[in-house]
């Protein structure tokens, strides 16, 4: 079965650069995936006459300056609203951007669609742990404000993306807290613990403090939208104040010091890539019709191939269908 994939080229800090690699990248490892590309076909020629691509010209650009749900409804011949709109039509069958986040969400609810019993659809990653297995968590963001309803449907949006697209077998879903007892917790918190304790769909683990999601303890860790992003954001900047750290403690040490940074370079460089997020692909807006993946702004074209991939395998898996089966029913 050949899958259509629309992308819009002209969104990210290294648009279209990186896109077009990253869509070069994928060609032969995606061959049942068809690239529908949106943008300034003027800036696309590279990708002309490709096997695999089709180019739909443009003439309006989102970018990060533009006021989110103004953008979507005004700029409607933009690479953003066309590429989602195409999936609305079903001309395709999942979008990706580089763009501005609060367009791409709102273009993903208002446009795509949200699946009928997801009130409010959830940012979910794919996160690195220490021990290279990884953990998907929602909500990153998409959501200023949640209620324990919300963090139920999340819980069993992520054990469907965790067992159907990462293939884990029973993923075992935590509620992030600030403490392991199930006492623990704001009163959303406490009523969100009751509500997935009475689920038998899903592997509730229980309450997981933040310290402990890099460590492999859960595969799946739900949260409210604020916390969520707060969490990731402090995860990122860790990651990046770390490596600075030590890569400058190397530069502006002794003889030794560099002596010892050339040893063990390949181990750094090893911490690195398992530090980064690049090759889990972009952010997944759960709980809306079809495959809508956000990736980060500054993407290399080795970050959109991932992106790519990972599109790729949640259609190949079919866990739209059965979320659609699950949620989208009367």
């Amino acid at each position: 079965m050949t899958y259509k994939l629309a992308i819009d080229a002209m969104g990210g800090d290294n648009a279209p650069r990186s896109i077009i690699d990253g869509i070069k990248m994928s060609l032969e490892m995606q061959a049942n995936l068809e690239f529908h590309v949106y943008g300034d076909v003027a800036q696309l020629t590279e990708l002309e006459n490709l096997p695999q691509v089709v180019l739909h010209a443009t003439s309006e650009i989102i970018d990060f300056h533009d006021e989110p749900v103004k953008a979507i409804r005004k700029k409607k011949d933009s690479s953003m609203v066309r590429a989602l709109k195409a999936v609305k039509d079903g001309e395709a069958d999942a979008v990706l951007s580089a763009g501005n986040t609060g367009a791409f969400l709102a273009g993903g609810m208002f446009i795509v669609g949200r699946l009928r019993k997801i009130e409010r659809p959830a940012l979910m990653s794919t996160l690195p742990t220490a021990d290279g297995a990884g953990f998907d968590m929602l909500d990153l963001g998409a959501n200023a404000e949640n209620k324990a309803e919300h963090l139920r449907d999340y819980a069993i949006l992520g054990s469907f993306y965790a067992e159907k697209v990462r293939g884990v077998k029973n993923p075992r879903v935590a509620l992030l807290s600030n403490g392991a007892e199930e006492s623990k917790g704001s009163q959303m918190i406490l009523d969100a613990h009751k509500l997935l304790s009475a689920l038998t769909e899903i592997n509730f683990i229980g309450n997981i403090e933040s310290r402990d999601i890099l460590t492999g303890a859960a595969d799946v860790v739900v949260a409210d939208g604020f916390t969520g992003n707060a969490v990731l954001k402090a995860i990122e900047g860790t990651a990046s104040v770390l490596m600075h750290q030590i890569k400058d403690g190397i530069l502006n040490g002794s003889v030794l010091t560099k002596l010892g940074g050339a040893l063990v370079k390949g181990e750094l460089g090893k911490l690195r890539t398992a530090m980064s997020t690049d090759s889990a692909g972009g952010a997944l807006l759960a709980g809306v019709k079809a495959p809508v993946v956000k990736a980060h702004g500054n993407s290399s074209p080795e970050a959109i191939a991932a992106s790519i991939q990972q599109i790729h395998k949640i259609l190949e898996s079919r866990m739209v269908a059965a979320l659609t089966e699950a949620f989208d029913h009367e």
